[in-house]
């Protein structure tokens, strides 16, 4: 679990990255622009952190599934050997899922024009297209469908059947078992739900305005939380966060 945990830390870290920088020097800049080269390598780390992000959490919703349904075979079944090839095949289907498409069908946009977005989000530049942007909304689709749809019923199986095993569970031991899928049922639902809402909504309801907020959210705001959902579900740190707060009230009472 920790191993994955420390390649969604990574992921999370690489997407703020991509996109925050940029957007403050914009924020401090009184005429924000970027290059065409540099918005096409955004576009294209946002697709692959992202895609990859979504096929890691569904493989971590397989492995809290092995952990809980076959607890024997789980040493067997989740070997390191098994867990560096599972990231390595995580990673290339990442780029072969949807980056490689994107290359493939490239987008030209009408030049110089205003992006109306704080980052090079796909749907933004889809406005901003020269061409019939038919092929390239089907594209969308299929990303979102391939990234968003299909891991999140694979996750909805998977919690599922640790849902039926965990009522066969005695009382005492169920409230183990559930502690150690809380903090990914958290992530799943901030990272999919805000995912979803940006890509499967109708067209007709999203301003402009309203995919910022969107973006922000599972670009911004979903990374940072990640790291504080998994650490206050950590016994270590709910310890010192108790220390730290006793020490806050004695020192009130002062």
């Amino acid at each position: 679990m920790y191993f994955f945990l420390c390649i969604l830390s990574f992921l999370d870290l690489s997407y703020s990255t991509t996109v925050t920088p940029k957007l403050l020097s914009d924020l401090l800049s009184t005429v924000p622009e970027i290059s065409i080269g540099a918005c096409a390598i955004q576009l294209y780390l946002i697709l692959l952190l992202g895609g990859t992000e979504c096929l890691l959490l569904t493989l971590m919703a397989y492995d809290r599934y092995l952990a809980i349904c076959r607890p024997l075979h789980y040493p067997v079944l989740m070997k390191w050997r098994t867990c560096y090839w599972l990231a390595v095949i995580m990673g290339l289907l990442g780029f072969i899922m949807f980056v490689l498409p994107s290359l493939l069908m490239p987008l030209p946009i009408c030049y110089p024009n205003q992006l109306n977005h704080f980052m090079c989000e796909v749907l933004a530049l889809l406005k901003l297209a020269c061409v019939k942007t038919y092929l390239r909304e089907l594209l969308i689709f299929y990303m979102s469908f391939m990234s968003l749809l299909i891991p999140f019923i694979f996750i909805l199986i998977s919690y599922t059947c640790i849902l039926a095993s965990v009522l066969k569970i005695r009382t005492t031991g169920r409230s183990k078992a559930f502690s150690t899928c809380t903090s990914h049922i958290a992530v799943v639902g901030l990272f999919f739900g805000t995912g979803m809402t940006m890509y499967f909504g109708p067209p007709s309801m999203y301003s402009s305005n309203r995919e910022k907020y969107i973006s922000v959210f599972y670009g911004i705001l979903t990374p940072m939380l990640n790291p504080i959902i998994y650490s206050l579900n950590n016994r270590d740190v709910k310890v010192s966060l108790k220390k730290v707060l006793s020490k806050i009230k004695q020192y009130e009472m002062i």
